[in-house]
C-alpha cells in the first residue's frame, strides 16, 4: 500500500527502514519495519548481545514518520512547495527529542505512528511514537524536518 510514497524515499538498500504504511494522510501517517537480523549495525553493537542502536530507531521512526509524511504532503500539492520533474525530493531531519523506554532486538518488528503537529514553509513538525509487537511503547518524541528539492545528477 501507498507504494509511490516508498518509490520517492531518498534511502535505499541497506539503509531503508520501511516496510510498509498502512495508513495515511493529511494529518497523519502508520508504517512499519522489521529489523532486518543480519543488518550491518548488530556486528559491533553489542558483540554477543546485539541491540538495535537508537540512531537507528530515531532514523525509521524519521523515515515513516517524517520522511515519508513530509513526501505524502509535497506530492499532493497540499503546501506551497511545487514537485519539479527535474528534482528530487530530499526531506531532512533538523531536530529531534525521542526518549526511549525499551529496546529492540533484530527480527522485531516495529510500528510507527506519527501525527502532524504543523507543515508550513516547507518544515514539517510531527510527534512520533514507535511500537513494538505487543503494543507496548519503544520511543516517542518530536521530530522536524525540511523538505528540499535537489537537482538530479547522473553519476558517471
Amino acid at each position: 500500500m501507498y507504494q509511490y510514497i516508498l518509490d520517492h524515499l531518498p534511502n535505499k538498500s541497506s539503509f531503508r527502514f520501511v516496510d510498509n504504511i498502512s495508513s495515511l494522510d493529511e494529518n497523519g501517517i502508520t508504517g512499519d519495519y522489521t529489523l532486518r537480523e543480519n543488518a550491518f549495525f548488530y556486528e559491533d553493537h553489542f558483540i554477543g548481545n546485539p541491540v538495535t542502536p537508537g540512531v537507528i530507531l530515531t532514523e525509521i521512526m524519521a523515515q515513516i514518520g517524517l520522511q515519508s509524511l513530509g513526501i505524502y504532503l509535497i506530492l499532493n500539492g497540499l503546501k506551497e512547495i511545487k514537485k519539479d520533474g527535474d528534482r528530487t525530493l530530499f526531506p531532512l531531519l533538523t531536530a529531534t527529542d525521542v526518549s526511549f523506554y525499551k529496546i529492540v532486538l533484530p527480527g522485531q518488528k516495529v510500528t510507527v505512528i506519527s501525527k502532524k503537529e504543523f507543515f508550513r514553509f516547507g518544515k514539517l513538525k510531527c510527534y512520533v511514537e514507535m511500537l513494538d509487537e505487543n503494543k507496548d511503547l519503544v520511543a516517542k518524541g518530536m521530530l522536524a524536518g525540511i523538505i528540499k528539492g535537489a537537482a538530479k545528477t547522473k553519476l558517471s
